[in-house]
């Protein structure tokens, strides 16, 4: 009895062992320093030059986003629009336009998928390709930029961003207006024109459930940027500003 009770508990502690040493030989996560300063994720790009990048997510939207290109139009404005590749089976007619209007298209995955749970690499691979195949079929463009839903993100997503060819981009920190919770006009306008910098890359959403806030915001928040000197550049256009350029198909980490 005493050789069977030692051996259970040999045997569990085994088992305690190895769960241990899976969490600690377990590889830290890591975070904005790291993939920024290896230009794997862009959050802004820091510049001289008085430029900046506002980008809608989670279109295209057949109410709000017709009105949004039309106010860009107005102001003379170039946007990028994060997609969803099913809605862009939904609504193909406004990936063109957007497109057709000058406007960055890129990849925001085909079902709006968060990753901050585990997701398999076959997954994340089917959500990119088939947004992608989406968009080019109403648009004849293939992105070269991916944003993450929510903004989450680990090394396995970037590994595999990178292999499909994109560039991961992200927002300023400084520039999240949260539009999609509705926090009211005036607080959306502030968060934008209070800390308006140089290279920074805006968050609005051209799709928002319930009654949107943004466009009542960018009708003042576009002549008041344009009026302090600021010019309005696509992402891709924005990363030209910096040192690191967009990672390149078949580019692997290192």
């Amino acid at each position: 009895m005493r050789s069977r009770n030692f051996k259970v508990l040999a045997l569990s502690g085994c088992i305690l062992l190895l769960g241990f040493s899976t969490t600690i030989t377990a590889a830290p996560s890591k975070g904005r320093p790291y993939f920024e300063k290896r230009g794997e994720v862009v959050w802004e790009v820091p510049t001289e030059e008085q430029v900046i990048a506002l980008s809608f997510d989670d279109g295209p939207d057949p109410e709000d986003t017709p009105i949004i290109l039309d106010l860009l139009k107005e102001y003379g404005v170039k946007a990028t629009f994060f997609i969803i590749g099913n809605k862009a089976e939904l609504y193909p007619d406004l990936v063109k336009r957007e497109a057709d209007e000058g406007h960055e298209l890129a990849n925001h995955t085909y079902r709006h998928l968060y990753f901050n749970k585990r997701v398999s690499e076959n997954r994340l691979q089917d959500e990119l390709r088939k947004t992608q195949d989406a968009i080019f079929k109403a648009s004849g463009q293939r992105p070269h930029l991916f944003r993450p839903p929510g903004g989450y993100y680990n090394e396995t997503l970037v590994r595999i961003a990178r292999k499909e060819g994109f560039t991961i981009v992200m927002w300023s920190w400084h520039q999240n207006t949260m539009d999609w919770n509705t926090p009211g006009v005036s607080k959306i306008t502030s968060t934008v024109l209070n800390n308006a910098r140089n290279g920074d890359i805006v968050l609005f959403h051209d799709y928002v459930e319930g009654q949107t806030q943004t466009i009542a915001a960018l009708k003042t928040i576009l002549p008041e940027l344009k009026k302090r000197g600021y010019r309005f550049v696509t992402i891709s256009e924005l990363l030209s500003y910096s040192k690191l350029s967009p990672v390149k198909q078949g580019d692997t980490i290192q």
